[in-house]
This record gives structure tokens, sequence and C-alpha cells, in this order.
């Protein structure tokens, strides 16, 4: 049995499903995930966009669905008494999960930590009981679970077995052209785009004011409507190319990009691309964060690189004339932007080697046998 509860982790899940079936033809998968999984072969019993949330207040509007998602769950696990259930991030519900597995015997593997080394650490203790084998993506990972004398595995991040290194890819004519390319990523979830790109397409307004030339473009995730982001766009006076699925091509061509906080921060520094954090939540969300939160950084490359490498403009700093006056001090220094592409460099480095979902599919199979 596989859980991803979001977008990510579904494509995740797939490329460990498919790795463990190279390892044994013979296994059937079933569980909760997303389109990716089903293309693997798993039988997906709650499609994951049901019960997907971001932050803590808008698990509200999810209650119900998450709690049928749970009940079926539990069912499952009692019926079915599978050999192995995997669990891919998500913690607030697959800790319930796990918890109901770990009565009825069944050895609970988590692929890919929660951030409890960011916030609410003492969930630990919980994992510790609940929980067979932890695989990790973040080299900084193993320290934080042997300490607890949870068994841990780092199998490095599975990003680098689908994401080319920097300058091995062509790009598309209508990226190219004179001027500076600014990349705008708002996120992959709708709530997010709906929240942060009004704002972004702000910041290109006044950019195309204070510099002559420059240009912007959005790279449309498949998880959001293009529809959406045209509407938003529409009528600005930004010269904004929006464009499907296409996240790689405006890393490779941009000379900066401004996203929202999360994975596609780590695609930007394997791309070698230097970068703006900023992020928004809801005012209740934030205010849970504040008070759970124990990390200097919120950005995952400036967590990897145990250092400020990348601005991180958060909440209300995320206003679009910071952002602007960020943006344009980067572009115009250099020197700075080929110190921050080095740095990059070493956090890609420090994410390890390709082969991530080959590498935790060995440790699934030995929990197996």
């Amino acid at each position: 049995m596989i859980i991803a509860g979001e977008a990510s982790g579904d494509l995740h899940g797939a490329h460990l499903v498919d790795a463990m079936r190279r390892l044994d033809p013979d296994l059937d998968f079933f569980g909760i995930g997303g389109d990716a999984l089903r293309r693997a072969g798993v039988q997906v019993r709650v499609d994951n966009s049901d019960i997907a949330v971001v932050g803590a207040a808008e698990v509200l509007s999810k209650i119900r669905p998450l709690l049928r998602a749970f009940r079926l769950a539990k069912q499952d696990l009692k019926e079915i008494r599978p050999a192995l259930l995997i669990l891919i991030d998500f913690p607030d519900f697959n800790l319930l999960v796990a918890a109901v597995a770990k009565k009825l015997g069944i050895p609970v593997m988590y692929y890919i930590s929660p951030q409890i080394w960011a916030w609410r650490a003492g969930r630990v203790k919980k994992i510790k009981k609940l929980v067979d084998h932890m695989v990790v993506i973040f080299p900084f990972e193993v320290d934080f679970y042997k300490k607890w004398d949870v068994p841990v595995t780092f199998v490095g991040h599975p990003l680098l077995d689908s994401t080319p290194p920097a300058g091995t890819v062509k790009i598309s004519e209508d990226l190219r052209g004179n001027g500076v390319l600014v990349g705008l990523l708002a996120g992959s979830r709708t709530q997010e785009v709906t929240r942060m790109l009004p704002t972004m397409v702000e910041v290109a307004e006044i950019l195309s004011q204070r510099l002559e030339g420059i240009r912007f473009a959005i790279p449309v995730a498949s998880s959001v409507g293009r529809d959406i982001v045209e509407g938003i766009v529409e009528g600005g006076k930004a010269d904004i190319l929006v464009v499907s699925n296409r996240l790689r091509d405006v890393l490779d061509q941009a000379t900066l990009v401004i996203t929202a906080s999360g994975t596609v921060t780590l695609e930007a520094a394997i791309a070698g691309t230097p970068m703006i954090i900023v992020y928004r939540m809801s005012p209740l969300s934030y205010w849970f964060a504040k008070r759970l939160i124990h990390v200097t950084h919120i950005g995952l490359v400036n967590l990897v690189g145990e250092k400020s490498i990348v601005p991180e403009l958060i909440q209300h700093d995320a206003s679009a004339e910071n952002i602007s006056d960020q943006a344009l001090a980067m572009i115009q220094d250099e020197h700075g932007l080929a110190q921050v592409r080095v740095e990059l460099r070493r956090v890609a480095e420090k994410l390890g080697l390709p082969g991530a979902s080959k590498r935790a599919a060995e440790v699934a199979m030995g929990i197996l046998s």
C-alpha cells in the first residue's frame, strides 16, 4: 500500500513503484495518489486531489474528504493486510495511517520525510514508534534521525533522476531574445498561484518601468489551469510570455527567477539559476507557522546550503516594491549573480547522485524480504 497525498509525492511514488517492479515484477500496489501512480499501475482508491491542502487553515475546507480517505485506508489495511505500507510526506494524515498499520503488525517505510526538523520536531517521537525505516532525500536529515535512533537511509533527491544538469537543455525560440528574462514561478497549486501571481505581475510592471527591454515568462504547471494564469496576466503592461509545462526551458534561459518557496527552488539550483524566494499564506496559517517553525531559513536551497544563498521575502515582506528592489539589485550585479551560481552548484552536489528511486526501492525490498 502506498500513500502520496500531494502531486509531488505522486510523481516520486510512481518512480519508486517502477523501480520496485524492476526488482520484482510480481508486486501489486494500491493506495492513495494521482495520475502518476495510476500510470505506474497502482490501484488508486482515493484521488489525492480530493485531500491535498496547503497550510493549517486550509485543512478545515477538506476535513470531510480527509476523514473519508482515512476511514477507507484503515479498512483496507485491516482487510487486505499489505506486506508493506509506504508513506510519502503528507505527515498529519500519514502518521494516523501508520498508527493503524503498527497495531496490525504491517511494516511501515516513510519515503521523503516530513519537515519535522523545521517545525513540530516533537513528532519524531511518534515516528520512532510507528515507522520501521525512514528514507530521506536531504543529507542533513540523516543526523537528525540518527540522534533519535530512528533507522534511516539517505538516497539522494529524486529530482536528480528527472532534471538534467545546467546547460544541457535546448532552449525554445520563443524564450530567446535580447534583454533580461525573468521567470515568475508562482507555485504548482491553484491556491498558491491566485495568492502570489498578482504580486509577481505587479513586480513585472515595476521592473519594466525601471529596466528597458526586460521580459518575463511564466511556466504554468500541469496542476494549474492555464486560463487562471492568463486571466491574472491579462491587461498588464509588462511583456509576459505564458507557457505550459516548460519550467526547465525558463530556468535555463532566465537571468533570475522570482519563485514561490518549495521544491521548485531545488530545480532552479540544479539548473544553476539565481532566484528570489517569496511566499505568502493565509493569515491564520502564517500565525501558526510563526509559532512552530524553528529554522532560520524557509527556502530549501538555503536549508541545504546551510546559509543564506538567495534572498527570502515572506508574508508582509513579499510586497511588489520589496521584490522589485531586490530583483533589480541582483540583475545589475553581475559579480553577485556569478557567485550565487557557484553556490547553487554546491547545493546541487549536496543533493547526491541520480538513482534515488532505485536506492529507495532497494530499502523497500529489504524490508519485504
